[in-house]
Order: C-alpha cells, then structure tokens, then sequence
C-alpha cells in the first residue's frame, strides 16, 4: 500500500529556497533530494490552504514553487476541519497564531494521511508537541499523521510500500 503524504506550504517553499545559510541551504537540498528522487514512492496531497500561503507576500521563486504543487491533489477542506482546527487551538496543540498550521494538521488527519511532510519544526515536525497531538487526535476519534521532515522519507527501500508499520 503506498503511503500518502500531505504536503505542506514550506516544502515547495524549500526547494526553491534562496537563503545562503548552512541551514537553509541543507533543507533545500533534502527537499529537493526527496522531491526528485524520492516522491513517486508515495502519493502525494496538498490543500488549497497551502496554495493560498505560496500566493501571499512575494517571495523569491514564488510562481515556481506554486507550479511545483500545481499536479498535486487537492484534498477537501471541509466545514468538519474548522471544528479540528479549533479543538487544536482549544487544547493549546498549536497557537491561535499562525491557524495555518493548525489547519495543515487537521487536513491531513481528517484525511488519514499517513505523513505531513513539512520543514515547521516549532509547531508541526516537534517531537516535543507529538504526544500532544496524538493525545488530542485521539478524544477527537481522529488518525494521527507522523510529522516529518523530507530528510526522514530519504533512502526508500523496495518492500517500504508494505511495510505497515512506517
């Protein structure tokens, strides 16, 4: 069974980072490592959420990073997610700023995606917040993504897609 993977607004951000810092420079190569070596391993969603975030301010590479996701499904936002959103904010699993992130994870869990790939590692790839989160999904009776950067979906083995317990 192959895995699905939400993807959120800071991957195709990432891979057309322009920032020099070793940091930075380091999640645009995994970002892209996964993104053209990796991918097609899985199926990949995104939301119309994250395509309103890569339309606001102006960034460098901003059309280019919108045409990156432009191929990817669109999963539905439904009035259902607004009442995640607010348990999430309820139960302080993420701040009332920025809701974005709140709304990334309950698409993807509303969704049962198996992973929402992101480079959020304050609010969403936290290891400190997952317990929090599943707590949370859990009372809500929801599934609980893994929350992970693209550098852990690096190096897919064949057998991977069978493999229940990734």
């Amino acid at each position: 069974m192959r895995k699905l993977v939400y993807i959120e607004t800071t991957i195709p951000s990432f891979y057309y980072e322009v920032r020099t810092e070793p940091e930075m420079v380091a999640r645009r190569h995994w970002t892209r490592q996964w993104w053209d070596e990796e991918r097609h391993h899985y199926d990949l969603v995104t939301s119309l959420p994250v395509l309103d975030e890569l339309r606001r301010g102006q960034q460098p590479n901003q059309a280019d990073a919108l045409k990156l996701v432009s191929g990817v499904p669109l999963l539905a936002v439904p009035d259902a997610v607004g009442g995640i959103v607010d348990a999430y904010i309820r139960h302080h699993v993420m701040p009332r700023d920025p809701r974005g992130d709140a709304l990334h994870l309950a698409v993807a869990s509303f969704h049962r995606c198996h992973f929402l790939l992101t480079w959020n590692c304050e609010h969403l790839a936290n290891a400190n917040k997952f317990e929090h989160i599943r707590h949370v999904n859990y009372l809500l009776g929801l599934w609980v993504p893994t929350i992970i950067t693209p550098v852990e979906l690096l190096l897919w083995e064949e057998g991977d897609e069978d493999d229940e317990t990734r």
